[in-house]
C-alpha cells in the first residue's frame, strides 16, 4: 500500500506531468501537492476541480443514474487535466488530480496509471 507522498511522486513520474494533488472534495482543500508553477497554482486547481466533481455528482444524482465517476478529463490547448475520485471505503470524498503537458504526455497511460495509484493508495 502506498501512502500519500508515494502516490504524488508516482503521479509526477507520468510523462509530461506538471502538477499533482490529492484533494478532499468536501472542503476543496488538497491533502498533498507536488509540482505546479506560477501558471499552475495547485490550490486554485484543487478548489476549481472540486466544483467540477460536485457538479457532476449532483447531475448523476438528479438523473437517477446508478453510476460512479471513473475519471474526468478536461482538455485544454496545451494540457490535459485528469481527475479521478477515489472509491475506497477509507478514501471516499477524495480525488486524484494531475495536470499533464499534451505535447509530452500519454493520456491513455496516464488514465491507466491513475487507476493503479488509486488501487494502492492508503489514506
Amino acid at each position: 500500500m502506498a501512502d500519500l507522498e508515494v502516490a504524488l511522486k508516482d503521479m509526477m513520474m507520468l510523462d509530461g506531468a506538471l502538477g499533482a494533488a490529492v484533494v478532499d472534495y468536501g472542503s476543496g482543500m488538497p491533502l498533498g501537492m507536488l509540482g505546479g508553477s506560477k501558471s499552475l497554482d495547485l490550490e486554485v486547481a484543487a478548489a476549481g476541480n472540486t466544483e467540477v466533481v460536485r457538479a457532476k455528482l449532483r447531475t448523476i444524482e438528479q438523473l437517477g443514474l446508478n453510476e460512479e465517476i471513473e475519471d474526468l478529463l478536461i482538455t485544454l490547448g496545451a494540457q490535459y487535466h485528469l481527475v479521478r475520485p477515489l472509491r475506497g471505503r477509507r478514501s471516499r470524498g477524495l480525488f486524484l488530480y494531475v495536470a499533464i503537458d499534451r505535447a509530452r504526455g500519454n493520456l491513455a497511460l496516464a488514465r491507466h496509471r491513475l487507476r493503479d495509484i488509486e488501487e494502492t493508495l492508503e489514506v
